[in-house]
């Protein structure tokens, strides 16, 4: 199986503290892979990192063949490497649709005086663009919600909006920083279903979640990391059977 994305000793420090440590993992083209571990294990500063929200101090960050260590984060977009956010990031005041039609902007071409004159191009493409953002709110399931305003939306509505937004602009790899925060059991179950048909179109997942049901039945490998470095990787039941993994993050049981 082709690997995606490949990570090479990844190094990032703020002043004093050392948030990443040294990081090696490889994503799989076609397959849902999971980043756990405590708090402040580093584990959203690595997606940072990824998306070229921060710069890395050493390290590699390998997409399709190419180094993006250094690109900024629009660039990153375009090669296909999507995200979502743990505090959700919309355009409140913006309807359903357009905060869609957001994502897609990467993909379209049209130049400044096509825009300002409207020329058949631009029409066309914008027709397509319509098109497309509509298909992805129907595939997370909120296509008659494309008129509302997205501050309207319910908070678990509000996650899927920013998972179609993310898939209008073409990812091959989708990386979703805890999208079952807030959810409710029902929403999470269709989370997990959402998660495998991204996968089923061939787009890459790589996700942090707190939420261990949702981890262990829909992550095909998992990487942990603890005070900024990678303790463990392997199959959820390899990881759940790790001792340094049981007791640095999920938990011992007392003797008594």
């Amino acid at each position: 199986m082709k690997t995606l994305l490949s990570i090479h000793s990844l190094t990032k420090a703020f002043g004093g503290l050392v948030a990443v440590h040294g990081v090696s993992f490889n994503v799989k083209a076609g397959t849902i892979m999971g980043l756990i571990g405590p708090n402040g294990a580093g584990k959203t500063t690595v997606f940072n990192l990824i998306t070229g929200n921060y710069k890395p101090d050493s390290g590699e960050i390998i997409f399709d063949n190419k180094n993006i260590k250094a690109l900024p984060p629009n660039r990153i977009v375009s090669l296909g490497i999507a995200r979502t956010f743990q505090s959700i990031r919309l355009f409140p005041g913006m309807t359903v649709l357009e905060n869609a039609l957001a994502g897609r902007h990467c993909r379209m071409k049209a130049g400044l005086w096509s825009s300002l004159f409207r020329l058949p191009g631009q029409r066309n493409e914008e027709k397509r663009a319509i098109k497309r953002a509509l298909e992805e709110l129907a595939f997370v399931g909120i296509s008659h919600q494309h008129a509302n305003l997205a501050k309207n939306l319910s908070y678990g509505n509000q996650r899927l909006l920013e998972i179609a937004r993310a898939l209008c602009s073409d990812p091959r790899l989708l990386i979703l920083d805890e999208p079952a925060g807030g959810m409710n059991d029902q929403e999470t179950e269709q989370l997990i279903d959402l998660i495998r048909a991204i996968r089923n179109r061939g787009i890459s997942v790589l996700l942090i979640e707190h939420d261990m049901g949702l981890v262990m039945e829909v992550c095909e490998q998992l990487i942990v990391l603890e005070y900024g470095e990678l303790i463990a990787q392997g199959s959820p039941a390899e990881i759940k059977s790790n001792p340094q993994v049981i007791e640095a993050y999920l938990g011992v049981e007392d003797d008594d």
